[in-house]
């Protein structure tokens, strides 16, 4: 039996896109967060078909069952839903264009997905584009996602979709199986989720990193004091995941923190459209600018502990 799922009145059959659309996906991005994306689609439906700029990153994969692509055109030739984890809408273009790019492939009705975290605006006119010279044959999806990369191998990620209707339909099998999706609204509300989602982290492994240095140098144990504040009103999804790093001063990356800088700079341009005031936004911004500036941003976000020691020996 076909299970449903329904979210907004609509209807979605698990184990498949929309009807007359092939069961097929694909994956373009085998990164920290896509790969494990990959894989979940892999082991829930059999099937998923792999493509990323450095073939080795795949070979896992490619072990387990996953079909190659030689290029994003074959894969396009392929798939019909086509999820893209890629840094950026730059690096999307990129697979986009020329005779090997995934436009070369298309020949029927085919929905991408941006998991990356980019601009609502930048979604919508690269949505425009791409209906025009595909003759109205690709049509886009933003699904950015959160829950790190814990959450990727997992399969819990929080997917984050923002689409037209039909468009949604076709995806959301594929969504399902490598976390839970929330139709957030039409095309580019997922971003927004996602600057909300952002705004939130920056904040919290701000905080975070701020407490510890200043329990440390007041003498306390920071794994007792991690402990206690997660039982509190202070325990978070963040410092559930990150009290390890923050404790032992493990920051390799997971998330890396410049991404911040990128995610929190469209958050500041989305709320100067909405005509907010967000003025604590704006002291993250520049606080995650000075933290790459200083050499921090390849390390994971809890690098903020060894950012704020670094400011506190100023003081010494």
């Amino acid at each position: 039996m076909v299970n449903t799922v329904r979210y907004h009145g609509l209807m979605s059959r698990q184990g498949g896109p929309a009807a007359g659309q092939s069961a097929e996906a694909g994956v373009i991005g085998l990164g920290v967060m896509g790969a494990p994306m990959a894989r979940n689609l892999l082991q829930a439906t059999g099937r998923a078909t792999i493509w990323h700029r450095s073939p080795a990153r795949a070979q896992a994969l490619l072990a387990e069952g996953a079909s190659w692509a030689a290029t994003p055109r074959e894969l396009a030739e392929r798939c019909r839903v086509i999820v893209l984890m890629l840094p950026d809408l730059p690096e999307v273009d990129e697979v986009l264009a020329g005779p090997d790019g995934l436009l070369a492939g298309v020949s029927a009705p085919t929905v991408l997905v941006i998991s990356s975290t980019s601009s609502a605006s930048g979604i919508r006119e690269l949505a425009a584009r791409l209906l025009s010279v595909s003759n109205g044959l690709v049509h886009l999806v933003d699904a950015p996602v959160t829950g790190g990369e814990e959450g990727a191998i997992a399969g819990t990620l929080s997917i984050l979709v923002g689409g037209a209707d039909d468009d949604v339909t076709a995806v959301w099998p594929v969504l399902e199986t490598m976390g839970n999706p929330f139709r957030l609204g039409p095309l580019g509300s997922g971003a927004v989720a996602k600057f909300c989602n952002q705004m939130i982290v920056a904040a919290t492994v701000t905080a975070l990193g701020e407490a510890a240095v200043l329990g440390e140098r007041s003498g306390l144990d920071l794994a007792v004091l991690f402990e206690a504040l997660s039982g509190g009103y202070a325990g978070s999804r963040v410092l559930e995941t990150r009290k390890r790093r923050f404790i032992e001063g493990d920051y390799h990356p997971s998330g890396a923190a410049k991404y911040m800088v990128k995610d929190l700079g469209f958050a500041v341009d989305e709320a100067e459209q909405a005509r907010v005031d967000a003025p604590q936004l704006n002291l993250l911004l520049e606080l995650f600018q000075d933290l790459t500036a200083h050499g921090f941003g390849d390390q994971d976000i809890s690098v903020t502990r060894a950012y704020i020691q670094s400011r506190s020996a100023q003081l010494d």
